[in-house]
């Protein structure tokens, strides 16, 4: 019997909570995320780990190569603010989805249906799907979060230069995050089973996404392939999630993917803005 699955995040043991929070805290080609979750892992010593992950296909060679990867570590140092008035512009609306246990990671998929969009520049980015890392992938001044959550958008251009667009929102440890206590009971019953369901009308504005002030650089997806020419805006503001709800989504994934965080990647002279309305 698979004693993960006997695991409830309700009744987690005290020793469990503080080899969590120690772990999490001392720590400091195509346009879509591989979804064949034995592809690859996220095992230090494993030879599907990230460090060779470039290795394992030619068309992930940018895993290995690239020279604008993510995630990086958002330092205060690199930073150049930008002051003008520039609020995060974005429609979102309520839409059926799927909830997919994807092995590797818990992805919420909009389907059948448009789930709203942002605008970056005048080009329009529509919502595709959501999905958590635990711990965070980004850093900010080396201080890695709890857990991170990536909004992915499309361009409604195929042909454009950066055809994806990510938001993501960092939490700390504190009281339940809304959007996922909508979700957790369906997250924790799909614990190690690789399935999808139907969740219903989910509202992407419950993520609640700040919008006025944020990090943006360019950088790529943070799985394989490692497409790069993304527009990342990571939110500045640090939301809450409870233990319970993270240690739901580090049970529900297979074992090899309870940390899912790809390592910080050198920044190579890249920009960071942080924009920051007087």
């Amino acid at each position: 019997m698979n004693t993960k699955q006997q695991t409830k995040p309700n009744f987690v043991s005290a020793c469990l909570i503080f080899t969590f929070l120690f772990l999490t805290y001392s720590a400091s080609v195509s346009a879509d995320e591989e979804e064949n979750e034995r592809e690859f892992d996220y095992l230090e010593n494993s030879e599907k780990g990230p460090s060779h992950w470039g290795d394992l296909k030619m068309e992930w060679s940018a895993c290995k190569n690239g020279v604008l990867q993510s995630p990086i570590d958002l330092s205060s140092q690199r930073v150049k603010i930008v002051n003008k008035a520039g609020e995060l512009k974005k429609t979102y609306k309520p839409c059926d989805a799927i909830l997919r246990n994807r092995g590797h990671d818990i992805s919420l998929k909009w389907h059948n249906c448009d789930a709203g969009l942002i605008n970056i520049n005048g080009t329009e980015y529509s919502l595709q799907q959501v999905h958590w890392h635990s711990p965070s992938e980004h850093t900010i001044n080396g201080a890695r979060y709890a857990l991170e959550l990536h909004m992915v958008h499309h361009s409604t251009d195929p042909n454009f230069n950066h055809s994806v667009a990510v938001i993501g929102l960092l939490y700390k440890l504190g009281a339940p995050d809304a959007f996922l206590s909508k979700l957790i009971t369906n997250v924790t019953s799909m614990a190690d089973e690789m399935q999808e369901r139907d969740v219903g009308v989910i509202d992407p504005n419950m993520i609640g996404i700040d919008g006025k002030k944020y990090y943006r650089y360019i950088g790529s997806l943070t799985v394989p392939p490692c497409t790069e020419g993304v527009i990342w805006t990571m939110n500045k503001m640090i939301r809450t999630v409870s233990i319970d709800q993270v240690l739901a989504l580090r049970l529900a994934v297979h074992d090899y993917a309870e940390s899912n965080a790809r390592p910080v990647q050198p920044l190579n002279h890249r920009q960071i803005e942080l924009h920051h309305p007087n």
